[in-house]
């Protein structure tokens, strides 16, 4: 089944946030585009995209530029369980609200 050309428009502008983060992270260190694409093992024109906020370009490229910029964890946080709030309520509502010991049996096998 053929995915979507166009995100929904939150999708889109998160991108474009994490994008232009990308590229204030970049010139903030005074890195050439030439350099960061290099480490990044992507062209320039890639990069370029990524500091876009391109849908198109694959999570790998992006996690690929965050490395090269020193920035990684925090991509590894982004759905870390301590940061899913919905998640962890969900889990316990679903959590028994009561529990019941079972008693044990005697030597005889007899209560």
């Amino acid at each position: 089944m053929p995915t979507p050309h166009s995100p929904p428009a939150a999708v889109r502008r998160a991108l474009r946030k994490l994008g232009a983060d990308i590229h204030d992270a970049r010139r903030r260190r005074k890195l050439p585009m030439a350099v960061v694409a290099e480490r990044a093992f992507t062209s320039r024109s890639t990069l370029q995209r990524v500091e876009a906020g391109d849908a198109s370009v694959s999570i790998g490229i992006y996690a690929g530029v965050l490395q090269a910029l020193g920035l990684l964890d925090g991509l590894v946080q982004i759905a870390d369980i301590s940061n899913d709030h919905v998640g962890q309520a969900l889990a316990s509502a679903e959590l028994p609200k009561h529990i019941h010991l079972k008693r044990p049996i005697g030597p005889s096998g007899d209560d």
